[in-house]
């Protein structure tokens, strides 16, 4: 039998707000009610976007709701070795490449493709990277990221809330990116080599997430890496329908935003209960069943 791990994994950018409260509550109660393993990780790749002291201060607050982890933290900054050595793989399997495409030459090519009229959804898959340097950098063009080769053939999986999903991710995506221009290894190479490393069987996190999964899933399945299960929870926003974040000014989650958040995910909380009373009954009365399955939902009203 498969032991249930989870993990929660912030970017250190500031601390916890109730969005990121509600996150790191469902995937903590969903391993502990499964009897499996609860693990955190620091997503610190993007430094020009992160906050001093902002990883001390996230797991202080963990603790502090009674989120207690089962590992050692590990900080994906110290990881570097690991992303090169599967950059080098992929290489010599032929499926990356060097593009020399800048932002606005890319989102021009993108509009070319797009055509006055159509649906959203459709003018979305319009931007997708449409293959610029897929033959090799044309004369005189510097590298400026590397990008792996994607597929046509639509990528398939059953998300445990929100059912079956389908995405071609060459259609819809296209080639996409493994390390940035600026030189830092890009979020779907990290987070897939750092979740097959820590044996990840099971990721619970927002749907503004669900469109990188198909991606993670052809990386895993390139690099012949297990597929966890996926569970995309809707996105807590504020009164003007804006992801709750640092840029919105949602304030930092404290323990009294417990009930609040198991109110989000479906849970009806006794008043009389509080700190580990409460989480000792959550872990009991959890299931997705009762999840909401919408993509975003407003954050609930009351202090708890």
């Amino acid at each position: 039998m498969t032991v249930y791990v989870g993990r929660f994994a912030p970017s250190p950018t500031g601390p916890l707000h109730l969005g990121s409260l509600v996150t790191a509550l469902a995937r903590w109660l969903d391993a502990r009610s499964a009897g499996g393993q609860w693990l955190v990780r620091i997503e610190d790749l993007d430094p020009p976007r992160e906050r001093p002291g902002a990883a001390d201060t996230i797991l202080r607050q963990l603790e502090s709701c009674g989120l207690y982890w089962d590992r050692a933290v590990v900080a994906q900054s110290t990881r570097a070795a690991q992303y090169r050595q599967t950059l080098d793989r992929l290489e010599r399997g032929g499926w990356s490449y060097w593009c020399g495409c800048s932002r606005k030459e890319i989102a021009d090519s993108a509009t070319r493709f797009g055509r006055a009229g159509e649906p959203a959804v459709a003018q979305a898959r319009a931007l997708a990277y449409p293959g610029t340097c897929r033959a090799g950098l044309a004369p005189g063009r510097s590298r400026r990221a590397l990008r792996l080769r994607t597929l046509a053939e639509p990528i398939r999986f059953v998300d445990r809330l929100q059912g079956e999903i389908a995405q071609s991710v060459e259609r819809e995506v296209g080639d996409f990116v493994l390390l940035r221009a600026d030189g830092r290894f890009a979020y779907q190479l990290a987070v897939v080599v750092d979740d097959a490393a820590q044996q990840i069987t099971d990721v619970v996190r927002g749907a503004d997430l669900l469109d990188s999964t198909a991606r993670q899933i052809h990386l895993q399945r390139l690099l012949g890496l297990p597929t966890p299960r996926y569970l995309h929870l809707p996105v807590v926003t504020n009164a003007s329908g804006e992801k709750l974040s640092k840029q919105t000014h949602a304030p930092d989650a404290r323990p009294a935003d417990l009930a609040r958040a198991l109110r989000f995910l479906g849970l009806r909380p006794p008043q009389r209960l509080a700190g580990a009373e409460l989480l000792a009954w959550a872990r009991q009365e959890w299931s997705v069943a009762k999840l909401p399955r919408t993509p975003a939902l407003p954050a609930p009203a009351g202090a708890g």
